[in-house]
Protein backbone atom coordinates (compact mmCIF):
# COMPACT_ATOMS: atom_id res chain seq x y z
CA UNK A 1 0.00 0.00 0.00
CA UNK A 2 0.67 3.59 -0.90
CA UNK A 3 0.48 6.04 1.33
CA UNK A 4 0.72 10.13 0.17
CA UNK A 5 2.62 12.26 1.97
CA UNK A 6 1.44 15.63 2.59
CA UNK A 7 4.48 17.90 3.99
CA UNK A 8 3.26 20.96 6.05
CA UNK A 9 4.62 23.93 6.80
CA UNK A 10 7.84 23.36 9.40
CA UNK A 11 7.81 25.04 11.88
CA UNK A 12 11.15 26.43 11.58
CA UNK A 13 9.91 28.41 8.68
CA UNK A 14 7.18 30.36 10.38
CA UNK A 15 7.41 33.67 9.97
CA UNK A 16 6.51 34.66 13.54
CA UNK A 17 10.05 35.90 15.46
CA UNK A 18 10.05 40.05 15.61
CA UNK A 19 12.90 42.03 14.10
CA UNK A 20 14.29 42.67 17.85
CA UNK A 21 14.48 38.80 18.78
CA UNK A 22 16.33 38.26 15.78
CA UNK A 23 18.44 41.12 16.81
CA UNK A 24 19.39 39.24 19.58
CA UNK A 25 20.23 36.14 18.41
CA UNK A 26 22.33 36.69 15.63
CA UNK A 27 24.52 39.96 16.98
CA UNK A 28 23.55 41.73 14.51
CA UNK A 29 21.74 45.72 14.35
CA UNK A 30 18.85 46.06 12.70
CA UNK A 31 20.22 48.39 10.16
CA UNK A 32 22.10 44.83 8.97
CA UNK A 33 19.12 42.82 9.51
CA UNK A 34 17.28 45.17 6.79
CA UNK A 35 20.34 45.94 4.29
CA UNK A 36 20.34 41.60 3.89
CA UNK A 37 16.47 42.11 3.48
CA UNK A 38 16.99 45.16 1.03
CA UNK A 39 19.74 42.88 -0.99
CA UNK A 40 17.03 40.48 -1.15
CA UNK A 41 18.76 37.79 0.99
CA UNK A 42 16.08 37.60 3.06
CA UNK A 43 11.81 37.82 2.43
CA UNK A 44 10.28 38.38 5.96
CA UNK A 45 6.51 38.92 6.25
CA UNK A 46 4.58 41.74 7.63
CA UNK A 47 2.15 41.70 10.31
CA UNK A 48 -1.19 43.54 9.68
CA UNK A 49 1.08 46.60 11.81
CA UNK A 50 3.74 46.48 9.35
CA UNK A 51 6.30 44.90 11.22
CA UNK A 52 9.09 42.27 10.23
CA UNK A 53 8.37 38.64 11.07
CA UNK A 54 11.61 36.14 10.51
CA UNK A 55 11.28 32.67 10.55
CA UNK A 56 13.95 30.18 12.59
CA UNK A 57 15.60 29.39 8.84
CA UNK A 58 15.78 33.19 8.17
CA UNK A 59 17.94 33.86 11.58
CA UNK A 60 19.89 30.79 10.52
CA UNK A 61 20.43 32.29 6.91
CA UNK A 62 21.48 35.74 8.62
CA UNK A 63 23.90 34.20 10.51
CA UNK A 64 25.38 32.75 7.65
CA UNK A 65 25.12 35.62 5.40
CA UNK A 66 26.97 37.55 7.84
CA UNK A 67 29.78 35.41 8.46
CA UNK A 68 30.40 35.22 4.82
CA UNK A 69 30.21 39.11 4.40
CA UNK A 70 33.06 38.86 7.23
CA UNK A 71 34.84 36.94 5.01
CA UNK A 72 34.68 39.42 2.01
CA UNK A 73 32.14 37.45 0.20
CA UNK A 74 29.72 40.31 -1.82
CA UNK A 75 26.13 40.22 -1.33
CA UNK A 76 25.52 39.57 -4.83
CA UNK A 77 27.73 36.59 -4.95
CA UNK A 78 25.84 35.22 -1.73
CA UNK A 79 22.16 35.92 -3.69
CA UNK A 80 23.38 34.27 -6.82
CA UNK A 81 24.44 31.39 -4.61
CA UNK A 82 21.49 31.24 -2.96
CA UNK A 83 19.78 31.05 -5.89
CA UNK A 84 21.36 28.31 -7.32
CA UNK A 85 20.32 26.74 -4.28
CA UNK A 86 16.73 27.68 -4.50
CA UNK A 87 16.72 26.42 -8.02
CA UNK A 88 17.81 22.86 -7.01
CA UNK A 89 15.62 22.61 -3.75
CA UNK A 90 12.65 23.20 -6.44
CA UNK A 91 14.13 20.47 -8.97
CA UNK A 92 14.07 17.80 -6.20
CA UNK A 93 10.35 19.02 -5.31
CA UNK A 94 9.53 18.68 -8.61
CA UNK A 95 10.78 15.47 -9.50
CA UNK A 96 9.03 13.96 -6.24
CA UNK A 97 6.31 15.52 -6.90
CA UNK A 98 6.31 13.69 -10.41
CA UNK A 99 7.90 10.21 -9.04
CA UNK A 100 4.35 10.69 -6.30
CA UNK A 101 2.30 11.10 -9.57
CA UNK A 102 3.44 8.25 -11.67
CA UNK A 103 3.09 6.01 -8.67
CA UNK A 104 -0.46 7.26 -7.76
CA UNK A 105 -1.22 6.50 -11.11
CA UNK A 106 -0.08 3.15 -11.33
CA UNK A 107 -1.74 2.41 -8.37
CA UNK A 108 -5.09 4.48 -9.07
CA UNK A 109 -4.81 6.34 -6.17
CA UNK A 110 -6.13 10.10 -6.18
CA UNK A 111 -4.47 13.06 -4.25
Amino acid sequence: MIFIVQQKESYLDRKVISIGVVRELTGLSDRQIRYYEERKLVFPERSKGGNRKYSFSDVKALVEIADKIEDGVQTNEIRQEKLKENRKIEQEKMRKKMLQGQLNAHFGLRN
